[in-house]
């Protein structure tokens, strides 16, 4: 069974760079191949990590989802809705090296999703055979775990920057955790941008008041701010940016 780690926080808080990291990171230390799942509704992991997606799993929920209404239904003639659904999955797979990425994306359209979702929840189980970790960029909600559609995890890593507002963002989602009965083997926070590396006082004094576990800090860097103008993937960035070092050093401490 595939390790299930899932990085979530608030938006904007640099959250899918640290997981496109971790990723980079399983995989530089020989423990791929690892399978990726953007399941954040403004998917933009493959970005970070440099690939290409052409189609989404709500692109392929969609499809099946309207496919009995329309007239030119897009299911071959002795093909069963399931077994097609399955295959179009296998097309939203985007294989390369080391990982494979899986985008969640977004329904839009009306109609019922029960019978896609429970699919895509019976696929996703059967690549827990062919994976040794799972690494899922989620939402603040995480709906998709939260949901039964993902795998229950193991490691959930809470990701806020250098704000009590973010701090106050990743305490309410450690509680959705526990609400939601998921019982990880590990929860922890990283602060990223943080200046110079450092928290204040006061940051400090909000991580007790949530009741959080702090696996370290991540400093603020321009490079990373670089490489995100000019469209360069940051799993690219070199091993010597301090970002990159911060980051893979808590990885270490993980014990993955």
């Amino acid at each position: 069974m595939a390790h299930v780690i899932a990085v979530a926080g608030k938006g904007g808080v640099g959250k899918t760079t640290l997981c496109g990291m971790l990723i980079q990171y399983l995989c530089e230390k020989g423990k791929g191949p690892v399978l990726a799942v953007d399941a954040d509704a403004n998917s933009n992991l493959n970005e970070v990590l440099g690939v290409k997606v052409e189609t989404t799993l709500g692109d392929v929920r969609e499809e099946i989802a309207r496919a009995e209404m329309a007239k030119d239904n897009p299911i071959p003639a002795g093909m069963s809705k399931a077994d097609y659904t399955e295959l179009r999955f296998e097309d939203a797979l985007v294989e390369d090296r080391d990982f494979d990425l899986l985008v969640m994306g977004r329904t839009q359209g009306k109609g019922c999703y029960c019978f896609v979702n429970g699919l895509l929840q019976a696929q996703l189980a059967k690549y827990q055979n062919n994976y040794p970790y799972f690494v899922v960029d989620n939402e603040a909600g995480m709906e998709h775990i939260s949901r039964g559609v993902l795998p229950t995890m193991q490691t959930a890593i809470l990701v806020s920057d250098c704000s009590r507002r973010g701090i106050q963002a990743v305490g309410r989602i450690a509680k959705l955790i526990q609400e939601c009965d998921m019982h990880p083997s590990a929860v922890g926070l990283i602060v990223n941008r943080a200046p110079k590396g450092e928290l204040n006082q006061g940051i400090k004094e909000e991580i007790e008041i949530q009741g959080l576990h702090l696996l370290g800090v991540v400093p603020q860097d321009d490079t990373v701010y670089e490489y995100d103008c000019e469209g360069r993937p940051t799993a690219g960035l070199p091993k010597d940016n301090p970002v990159k070092m911060a980051a893979y050093a808590i990885f270490d401490k993980l014990n993955l």
